[in-house]
């Protein structure tokens, strides 16, 4: 995600679509690492320290594995080259602090972290986030049709889709930061359940696109 320049306007974005290869030497040490930390039961996942930077640059999302993580309290992933989080990190419910600082394209993050029910910490590289309150660049318009983006149950409910999940996004909480969350939901009424989001952002879930009218930048 570009900053425009001064009287340049935002480009309408997409979401990255980078599929992961789980034959890269990156993925399949990671696949390792989470499991080695389910076995011990360690409380700081550092994954990325643990393997040299031409491995780690492969590694483009999290493994859904990450849910096997239930006593980590700290995840480190500085410097990644992450373009998405799955929505199996709701599962880590011991999660305090979740540091991914200068994951530059890092843009957003699943709904489904809201059940982290612990989390009160987290760093982020605010200028690179959907919506962030510095630049409010432009939230991709939905629905993306993406097998890639969708899990397996209502980000609200936890129930299985009968259909075609609704798509929105909100700003919310995560941790120390207000950052955008994607929500799939399995209903209006899911939707209608969620809170509005805090003041200087867009109060209700929306679909996106260069026509939202976003509050004036904070600099």
């Amino acid at each position: 995600m570009r900053l425009p320049q001064k009287n340049e306007r935002w480009q309408e974005l997409t979401i990255h679509q980078e599929v992961q290869d789980e034959t890269s030497p990156g993925w399949i040490r990671l696949l390792e690492l989470v499991d080695e930390a389910a076995a011990d039961g360690r409380e700081v996942f550092e994954p990325l320290t643990n393997m040299p930077p031409e491995h780690s640059i492969q590694i483009v999302t999290l493994p859904p594995s990450i849910s096997k993580l239930k006593q980590v309290k700290r995840l480190v992933l500085y410097g990644s080259s992450l373009v998405r989080i799955p929505p199996e990190i709701g599962d880590m419910t011991s999660l305090k602090d979740f540091s991914p600082y200068t994951s530059y394209r890092l843009h957003w993050f699943p709904y489904e972290i809201r059940r982290c029910k612990n989390l009160r910490s987290s760093v982020v590289s605010t200028r690179a986030i959907y919506g962030n309150y510095k630049f409010r660049p432009p939230f991709p318009a939905l629905p993306q049709h993406s097998t890639l983006l969708r899990p397996k149950t209502c980000s609200m409910c936890d129930r299985e889709f009968s259909e075609a999940p609704l798509q929105r996004w909100t700003s919310r909480r995560m941790g120390s930061d207000i950052v955008p969350l994607l929500i799939h939901a399995c209903s209006d009424e899911c939707l209608d359940s969620i809170k509005d989001a805090p003041d200087g952002y867009v109060k209700r879930p929306h679909r996106g696109g260069p026509g939202l009218q976003q509050p004036p930048p904070l600099r």
